[in-house]
């Protein structure tokens, strides 16, 4: 068996599938597949097309509800299992906070823009009944950005399981879906980013299934006076979270990988308690530089 590694281009971002296979047209043929079950998720909820059933929830904000699939029902549910888990902190109504923040302008909105905001923020107002969903107030949104790649990821190497790839991951921007070993039995070591030395390796993750996941104040950040704002804003506040470097987790799921960083970024000092009580494996740099682990990690 050969290990063909085929990039591609999704979510905005650079992605990647490594597979094992006899020969270079079966693994293309995989891939082939794979990215397109890749595109039909981000085409389907992605916000920014006028299309997708994500697009046309928000724009009936304050209107009708609007009639979901039961893949979209499901996601929804999901989201729902989230916040409540999370204490009210996973909140796919969050991503109107967007329009305050711009990450690639340095700039920290007042406190009247963000309360402005914070009105429009709040999963349980949202209603969900007979497969409708409906967001009650003009100028709502819902944004499965917080879990639309890591699902996306489970979907594809589900997908290429069950055409016969025995060997191999998906990997959309470092979140990641093994779904199994190298040909020869070992692990694929998987290569965590330092958080504050772009390029070097703090660690690498020996993996030969499951997901695996990194949130981090590293990728969408902006420096100010000495303050580090970064992408994970915390929907009670409307501010960027202070306390962790990068979390990344191990899980028999990518979605779950996924959730569980994000909500360990977004718990703060009380992120390290909800990564124990997950019973996952990771590994996490607060913001002095010390590492907490709970995983085979070598550094």
């Amino acid at each position: 068996m050969r290990v063909f590694r085929i990039p591609f281009d999704a979510m905005a971002s650079a992605c990647e599938l490594v597979v094992a296979t006899d020969d270079e047209q079966q693994a293309q043929e995989l891939a082939q597949s794979a990215v397109a079950e890749v595109k039909r998720i981000e085409e389907k909820y992605s916000r920014y097309s006028s299309d997708s059933i994500v697009s046309r929830i928000n724009a009936a904000a304050g209107q009708q509800p609007i009639e979901c699939d039961d893949e979209t029902w499901a996601l929804l549910g999901y989201a729902d299992t989230l916040y409540r888990n999370s204490g009210e902190l996973f909140d796919i109504t969050c991503g109107v906070l967007r329009r305050a923040w711009n990450f690639r302008v340095p700039r920290v909105p007042s406190e009247p823009e963000l309360a402005q905001l914070r009105a429009l923020i709040g999963w349980s107002r949202v209603e969900r009944e007979q497969g409708k969903v409906r967001l009650p107030q003009q100028g709502m949104e819902i944004d499965f950005g917080g879990f639309g790649k890591e699902y996306a990821a489970d979907r594809a190497g589900a997908l290429l399981t069950e055409l016969g790839a025995r060997h191999g991951y998906v990997n959309l921007a470092g979140d990641m879906r093994v779904f199994g070993p190298k040909p020869d039995g070992q692990p694929w070591m998987i290569g965590i980013q330092d958080p504050r030395q772009k390029g070097k390796i703090l660690a690498t993750m020996p993996m030969t299934h499951g997901g695996l996941a990194t949130s981090g104040d590293y990728e969408r950040f902006f420096e100010l006076d000495g303050h580090r704002y970064c992408h994970v804003l915390d929907p009670k506040s409307g501010q960027p979270v202070t306390h962790w470097r990068t979390v990344s987790v191990v899980a028999p799921l990518a979605v779950v990988a996924g959730n569980c960083s994000t909500i360990a970024m977004l718990k703060q000092s009380d992120g390290l308690e909800f990564l124990e009580s997950s019973g996952m494996d990771y590994l996490a740099v607060d913001q002095i530089g010390n590492i907490h682990l709970k995983n085979p990690a070598k550094a």
